[in-house]
């Protein structure tokens, strides 16, 4: 026997049990996103490796660790991507999207990155982006996060997200910050593990974000970005609480959130859960102003933010919000000569007179019995019963597979009979 081919390793399948979930949860990120105005762009799984190194920046585990990268047939390096901020702004410059104009986009589809698997990070995961160009004042980036906040609400889940912020300043209030923060770390060699010394001289302020518990304690006396932002910076981040207090918004400044890619500036916030374990972020984002210019583009002030669709499907599931609707509303059930047709036909009939409704024909036969037990299968809640009295006198039995009652009627009353029950 040929041995089983698997699923590669974090590489999950979505099961017909799973999808509507996922459904659902796609669905409501549409609909809150479309509601604000923003269009859809889809770009390619596949870049250049180089866009992402320029864009994620060198020493960053995505790019030191995680990327699926491969040389081509032709010889170049290319990279399935990782994220999707870096391809949304290769896209708006090399299609003449950015420069001079304002743009507010979305995209959703898979991201890959090399990590250990793991309940809600997973090599092959799916995320929601959105991003806006050319807008520089706090009001957009408001905007984002009364967007997200929304998002919960519809989702059911607002209670169990809290909202984190900072600002993390300009290019130059960073490198002050950064000159400080070294010569604080290099105090405190004795306690740096090996990753936080690799990271000191070439990322530190990576550092902030470390889960070592002696790191994080030493952490606490160490000077704080806040004593380092620009006026301008400080101006934005007012403004910023101001418009979020204004829309009733709950937020608390963590000088430590700086996010853990490199073309950040400004605002940086995380919406963060405690009842997904270790897996706590399920969306987070902020400002990128220099990211177009560094690809080769015009500056263009941009800010966005990306959330995992696993962790969002993981949340609901866990906090009993994963109810969605039944995959099949209506099941056709035929027994005798010429029934199968006929019901068919008929189905076909109310799928033009109602498209909203799901209709899935019995085939196979099968006594009622089996048939009635494939209809709860699928969940459907009403069973129309053709036999061959039915056909002979043009009627169908209509059965509330819920409820128990049935009725018989003819089968041109059927569509609004169903438009009622459904």
């Amino acid at each position: 026997m040929a041995k089983q081919i698997q699923a590669i390793r974090g590489m999950n399948d979505c099961l017909p049990t799973q999808t509507p979930l996922w459904q659902k949860v796609e669905g409501t990120v549409k609909q809150v996103i479309s509601a604000y105005g923003y269009n859809e762009i889809r770009m390619p799984i596949v870049e250049s490796t180089h866009l992402f190194k320029r864009a994620i920046g060198e020493v960053t585990d995505v790019v030191e660790k995680e990327m699926y990268t491969f040389d081509d047939r032709n010889g170049d390096s290319l990279t399935l991507r990782p994220e999707g901020t870096a391809s949304c702004v290769r896209a708006g410059i090399e299609n003449g999207l950015l420069y001079n104009q304002e743009q507010r986009l979305w995209y959703m589809g898979p991201m890959f990155r090399h990590e250990r698997p793991q309940k809600g990070r997973y090599r092959q995961f799916h995320q929601v982006g959105v991003e806006v160009f050319g807008i520089d004042g706090p009001d957009v980036d408001a905007e984002l996060i009364m967007m997200t906040a929304r998002l919960w609400r519809e989702l059911g889940i607002n209670d169990h997200v809290r909202l984190e912020l900072n600002s993390i300043g300009s290019l130059q209030a960073r490198a002050e910050y950064r000159t400080a923060l070294i010569a604080f770390l290099e105090q405190h060699m004795d306690v740096l593990d090996e990753d936080a010394k690799r990271r000191m001289y070439t990322n530190p302020l990576r550092v902030l974000d470390t889960k070592n518990p002696a790191i994080q304690e030493i952490l606490v006396d160490a000077p704080m970005l806040s004593a380092y932002l620009d006026p301008e910076s400080q101006q934005h981040f007012t403004g910023l609480c101001e418009l979020l207090d204004a829309a009733g918004i709950k937020y608390q400044v963590n000088e430590r959130l700086v996010r853990g890619l490199d073309y950040y500036n400004r605002t940086v916030f995380e919406w963060i859960t405690d009842s997904l374990g270790a897996q706590g972020t399920v969306c987070g984002g902020g400002r990128y102003d220099g990211l177009v210019e560094q690809l080769g583009g015009k500056a263009t002030s941009s800010v966005g933010f990306a959330m995992g669709l696993e962790r969002l499907v993981l949340l609901m599931e866990a906090l009993e919000q994963d109810d969605v609707r039944r995959s099949v509303d209506v099941y056709v059930v035929t027994a005798g000569e010429g029934t199968l047709t006929a019901g068919m036909l008929l189905a076909e009939k109310l799928r033009n007179q109602l498209p909203q409704l799901r209709i899935m024909s019995n085939f196979g036969g099968g006594n009622f019995k089996k048939q009635f037990k494939r209809a709860d299968n699928v969940g459907a809640a009403i069973a129309l019963v053709l036999g061959e009295n039915e056909i002979a006198q043009n009627t169908v039995v209509v059965k509330d597979l819920h409820g128990g009652e049935q009725t018989i009627m003819a089968q041109d009353e059927v569509a609004a009979k169903l438009a009622a029950l459904i």
